[in-house]
C-alpha cells in the first residue's frame, strides 16, 4: 500500500472514500508479493494491482463491497483448475488478500501514507490474520522507535509488534510476521503485514564511460538513486549523464570514504584503471553493501586482484567481488552489457541462480528471507 502513496494521500486531503487492497501473504508462484495495492474509489477509479492481471476484476468488487459494508476482509484466490479463466491465479499460486476502507479511526494508516508521500521511511504493521476486532489495525513505527496507533491488545503485544516493524524498517524490509495474540514471537493467532517505506537503494556508478550511460539507465529502471562519480571533470557531466541523480567529480575512493552507504547500496566500478580500481575495491570490499562489481577482462580481474592482496585486502573479502562484472549473456553493446549487470544485481539481491528457467526446477518466485525476530 505505502507504494501507492503519492496518490492516496492526496485523495484522503480531497475527501475521497477509497478502500485498499493489499496482498499479505502469497504461496507458490505469485506475481506480486505482499505488499502490492490496488485502491478503489468510490467513483469507480483504481489504481495499482495486486495479481498483475489475474484476479484484479474480483479484488476490485471486493474493494467496493468494503466501502459500502465499511468492513475490513480477507479473501483466498489459488488456481483455478476447473476453470483457467475463473477467478484465480493461472500461474499455480495462492495470495491473501486484505481489503481495508478507508474511513473512521484509520489514523495511523493516512500518518504512514503522509509520511511515505513525503519521502520519509516508515513502517505500517497492520493484522491480515486474527480476531476479527484486531483484523486491519494498526501501527506505525519510524526510524527513531516513536509511533502511533496501537492493536488495542495487550501493552507486550503492541510492544512485539513495533520491535518487529523497527527491525523490518531497519532491513527496508516488506514481509509477514507471526505471533501469538499475548505477544510472544511463537506462531500463534496473529500474522501481521509490515510494510517499509524507505529512500530507493543507491547504485554508486564509478567511471564516466559510455557503458555507465546505459547503467544509469537500467539503475533507475531497478528503483535506484543512481550517482556517477568521476575523477576527471571533463568526462563527469550532466550532457553525458542526463538520468543520472547525482553527479560527483571526485577520486572514487574519497568519495566513498565519505558519503553514506547501507545494506542495500550496489557499487559498480567501471573505470577499470588500476590507480582508480585498487584504491576504491580497498574500500568498497571492506563495507557491508549489497553488490561490488568491477568491470575488466579475465587478465584485468587477476592483475587487479593482485594488486588488491599486496594492498592488504584478504580473501574473504575479495570473494565478494563480482568480476568481470555481470551475467554471461554474450552481451557486447553497453546496453547489452547494462542489461547483464543488472541481471546479475537482480540474482545477487533475490538469490536466483542466472541460469535459464527454461528446464529449470527452481522455483520462479522465492520467498525472501526476513531478519529474525528481536
Amino acid at each position: 500500500m505505502l507504494d501507492l502513496a503519492g496518490q492516496l494521500h492526496e485523495w484522503i486531503e480531497e475527501g475521497r472514500e477509497f478502500a485498499v487492497a493489499t496482498v499479505v501473504a502469497v504461496g507458490g508462484s505469485a506475481p506480486r508479493p505482499p505488499g502490492a495495492a490496488l485502491a478503489v474509489r468510490a467513483d469507480g477509479t483504481a489504481i495499482g494491482s495486486v495479481s498483475g492481471g489475474c484476479v484484479e476484476g474480483a479484488v476490485y468488487d471486493l474493494c467496493l463491497q468494503a466501502l459500502q459494508e465499511g468492513e475490513t476482509l480477507v479473501e483466498r484466490f489459488g488456481y483455478s483448475d476447473e476453470d483457467a479463466f475463473a477467478v484465480g491465479l493461472t500461474c499455480g499460486g495462492t495470495i491473501d488478500v486484505m481489503i481495508t476502507p478507508f474511513g473512521g479511526d484509520r489514523a495511523a494508516q493516512a500518518a504512514a501514507l503522509a509520511a511515505a508521500a513525503r519521502g520519509e521511511p516508515v513502517a505500517l504493521a497492520r493484522v491480515a490474520r486474527g480476531p476479527a476486532d484486531l483484523l486491519g489495525r494498526a501501527v506505525l513505527v519510524r526510524p527513531d522507535g516513536s509511533h502511533e496507533g496501537g492493536l488495542g491488545g495487550t501493552p507486550e503485544l503492541d510492544r512485539t509488534v513495533i520491535s518487529q516493524a523497527h527491525a523490518l524498517l531497519d532491513n527496508g524490509r516488506t514481509g509477514t510476521v507471526e505471533l501469538s495474540e499475548d505477544g510472544s514471537h511463537c506462531p500463534g493467532g496473529l500474522t501481521l503485514l509490515v510494510e517499509s517505506a524507505v529512500p530507493p537503494p543507491r547504485m554508486i556508478v564509478f567511471g564516466a564511460i559510455d557503458f555507465a550511460a546505459a547503467l544509469v539507465r537500467a539503475g533507475k529502471l531497478l528503483g535506484h538513486h543512481v550517482t556517477v562519480c568521476d575523477a576527471r571533470p571533463v568526462f563527469a557531466t550532466r550532457a553525458r549523464f542526463p538520468e543520472a541523480d547525482e553527479i560527483v567529480v571526485d577520486w572514487p575512493h574519497r568519495y566513498l570514504r565519505a558519503t553514506e552507504t547501507d545494506g542495500r547500496t550496489v557499487l559498480c566500478v567501471l573505470t577499470h584503471d588500476a590507480k582508480f580500481d585498487v584504491p576504491l575495491l580497498t574500500e568498497a570490499l571492506r563495507l557491508p553493501v549489497a553488490y561490488v562489481g568491477a568491470m575488466g577482462s579475465r587478465r584485468t580481474h587477476q592483475d587487479r586482484n593482485r594488486r588488491l592482496r599486496e594492498a592488504g585486502v584478504g580473501e574473504h573479502e575479495l570473494a565478494r567481488l563480482r568480476s568481470p562484472i555481470g551475467l554471461d549473456l554474450g552481451a557486447r553493446t553497453p546496453e547489452e552489457t547494462a542489461v547483464s549487470i543488472a541481471a546479475e544485481i537482480v540474482a545477487a539481491r533475490r538469490g536466483g541462480t542466472g541460469l535459464p528457467l527454461t528446464g529449470s526446477e527452481t522455483p520462479i518466485h522465492r520467498a525472501e528471507q526476513l531478519p529474525q525476530a528481536v
